[in-house]
């Protein structure tokens, strides 16, 4: 029992001189606030603009704990154009041979974005061509763009947290 207890004081000892984290990843330590700038907006859906500013606001606040700041005071800043925005890609077809109609459709959306770092002035992560898609039931472009706007905000929070 003596020697397990000197080994795990060793160990302890050893673990203090060498410290392990995951530091390295994720954003600088120096931003704690971003400004989400509205995107150019180059489709023809006006709504786009806005669903994708009020989604990657709450969501960088959420799950990076980022606080909205205006542009001028802000450590980082979000912004980017809004490219192509399609709608009614068939995806899957009704069985009726006497009904063409499509079941299932997609929205794909494109868009040019970057993150960058306020105090350098350099970009901390950027996409070009980013495409997202949204699947959803015939009539329902509102959940396919929902879940588009989704797939956009996670691939930056994801992009942002992997900066190694």
């Amino acid at each position: 029992m003596r020697r397990f207890g000197i080994i795990s004081a060793l160990v302890v000892l050893l673990g203090a001189c060498f410290p392990y984290g995951f530091a390295g990843g994720g954003l600088p330590s120096h931003i704690k606030t971003v400004a989400v700038l509205p995107f150019d907006n180059q489709t023809p859906s006006a709504a786009l603009q806005q669903e994708l500013l009020v989604a990657m606001r709450r969501e960088l606040q959420r799950r990076l704990g980022l606080r909205d700041a205006p542009e001028a005071r802000a450590d980082a800043i979000v912004r980017g154009t809004l490219l192509r925005y399609d709608v009614d890609v068939p995806v899957a077809y009704s069985a009726d041979p006497n009904q063409a109609t499509s079941a299932r459709r997609m929205l794909q959306l494109t868009i040019d974005v970057e993150l960058v770092d306020q105090k350098s002035g350099k970009a901390l992560w950027q996409r070009k061509g980013l495409v997202a898609q949204g699947e959803y039931a015939e009539s329902a472009e509102n959940e396919g763009r929902r879940l588009a706007i989704e797939r956009v905000v996670n691939d930056v929070i994801e992009g942002a947290q992997s900066q190694w």
